[in-house]
């Protein structure tokens, strides 16, 4: 190599170096403002949603005869352990008018018998008042003769957790659907919360989401999370606060700004007419809960339907999360590539100004400091190690160069770090301020150390299982959707 191949090849990494520097610096700063700007929205959501709640006569709404019925839709496959406590909790519930729905997924176990033995169930034929096409076929309807009735299994064959879905969308009789996981708590005036928004604003309001909470090594007594303890372990702690700040933080702010694009699949409430109009869930992709809700947006966008989705921040689902770090892996590769095939299924709706805020800000926004989050942050680790390695060459090769500062990209890395804790703290705080549910010191200081631990090891790992989600839809391959393993709520 001549000594002028030699220093265009020397000049032009130098510019190569320069750029992607200042490109990483440039991400860095726009994801952070708008989280910035998205924590300013989830703390005036939360404060209005604080003051309405001293008006918010929930004594007087549970009398209400005209309150809006409600479906509890639970889609159950292989649950015998557990799913008679389940149902005692979901059918415990207080609201005036409201049914449960448990749809067997053509378990293998004895889930269907031990629901008809426990709950004293009648088969009866029931006619679906829905008719949206099922892979599953329905084998039987059975209704219990306890209590007031309102409680029914659906047993089909298996076609999925969606199908499973549609199925009790068909046969659900009320105005109002709850779709929730089998293995889910709900607060008892879960539904009380979560259906608010019904009776607010009754002819806008077409969907809305609650918060879901980890219950890790917590005691549980009747379907009831009675007394909540941060988890011991170290996956399950860190999922805690990553938990609080995507809900309490990043759903309410979005709800805030009328662009909340993902409703949790582990408890929302639909409105029954609106998912009839979408053809209920679809099953041939992995993100099926939030699919949804960007489908329900598209339909309102292309009628020109003056409609909203919306966030309650207050504590209602309570979930099992994995403490084991294959499961775990598995779970953030599946959502990341849920998240994948929903942009590019729904890419029509890019910055089109029909679909509002949800087309013009959040869709692009989640595109590029959400799916591609993982790419510039494995990018960006690379980057930096061989900027490292680069710093020992440049003093003994290139003296002059000058190419590296260390003191700017130790600035950069460190500002970074310190506002993710930060958003991370200012969830807490919410949490402390609004809902107090760790009513200890010592479980208080697990959830901030929590909040730096995050950001060392835990989120560079997960960035690379993120990325695994985008590789496998660019390669086409089959999902492995593992085993939960689940360990339980803890003391029952």
């Amino acid at each position: 190599m001549t000594p002028l191949v030699l220093s265009g090849f020397v000049a032009g990494l130098h510019h190569a170096i320069l750029v992607v520097g200042i490109g990483c610096a440039v991400y860095s700063v726009l994801i952070n403002g708008s989280f910035l700007v998205l924590t300013g929205f989830a703390m005036a959501d939360l404060l209005a949603y604080r003051r309405r709640l001293e008006f918010a006569g929930y004594d007087e709404w549970f009398l209400d005869p005209l309150t809006r019925g409600v479906s509890v839709l639970m889609p159950a496959y292989n649950e015998s352990a557990t799913i008679v406590q389940s149902v005692q909790a979901m059918t415990a519930l207080r609201y005036p008018d409201f049914e449960v729905v448990v749809i067997d997924d053509g378990s293998k176990d004895d889930t269907v018998e031990k629901m008809i033995r426990e709950f004293d169930m009648v088969e009866v034929p029931l006619v679906p008042g829905g008719h949206i096409e099922t892979k599953g076929a329905v084998l039987g309807t059975w209704v219990s003769r306890r209590g007031s009735h309102n409680l029914a299994l659906v047993a089909k064959t298996n076609g999925g957790k969606a199908d499973a879905l549609n199925a009790g969308i068909n046969y659900s009789r009320k105005e109002l659907v709850c779709m929730v996981d089998a293995d889910s708590l709900l607060d008892p005036q879960a539904l009380l919360d979560v259906s608010r928004p019904f009776a607010d604003d009754p002819g806008r309001v077409v969907a809305a989401g609650g918060v879901v909470r980890v219950a890790n090594g917590s005691r549980v007594e009747r379907g009831r999370v009675t007394d909540l303890r941060m988890p011991r372990g170290w996956w399950a702690r860190i999922q805690v606060v990553e938990y609080l700040r995507a809900f309490l933080i990043g759903r309410a702010g979005w709800s805030r700004a009328g662009g909340l694009l993902i409703i949790s699949g582990a408890f929302g409430l639909f409105r029954k007419d609106v998912l009839l109009q979408v053809d209920g869930l679809s099953t041939d992709c992995i993100g099926e809960d939030a699919e949804l809700v960007v489908r329900i947006h598209r339909l309102l966008g292309d009628a020109r339907r003056d409609a909203t989705v919306v966030f309650v921040p207050e504590p209602v689902a309570w979930t099992e999360v994995p403490e084991d770090r294959q499961v775990l892996r598995k779970q953030r590769r599946r959502w990341h590539r849920g998240l994948t095939e929903i942009m590019v299924r729904h890419k029509a709706m890019f910055l089109r100004p029909k679909y509002g805020v949800i087309g013009m800000l959040t869709m692009p926004w989640f595109l590029l400091f959400e799916l591609l989050a993982p790419v510039v942050e494995v990018f960006g680790l690379l980057y930096f190690t061989v900027l490292m390695v680069g710093l020992g060459l440049e003093h003994t090769f290139f003296p002059s160069w000058n190419v590296v500062n260390l003191p700017i990209v130790v600035v950069l890395l460190t500002a970074s770090i310190l506002f993710a804790i930060f958003v991370t703290l200012v969830a807490l705080l919410a949490e402390e301020m609004s809902f107090r549910r760790y009513r200890g010191l010592p479980d208080l200081f697990r959830a901030v150390r929590a909040a730096v631990e995050e950001n060392f090891v835990y989120r560079q790992v997960n960035a690379w299982w993120r990325l695994g989600g985008i590789i496998e839809v660019i390669r086409k391959s089959r999902h492995d959707w593992g085993d939960m393993q689940r360990k339980g709520f803890g003391s029952t």
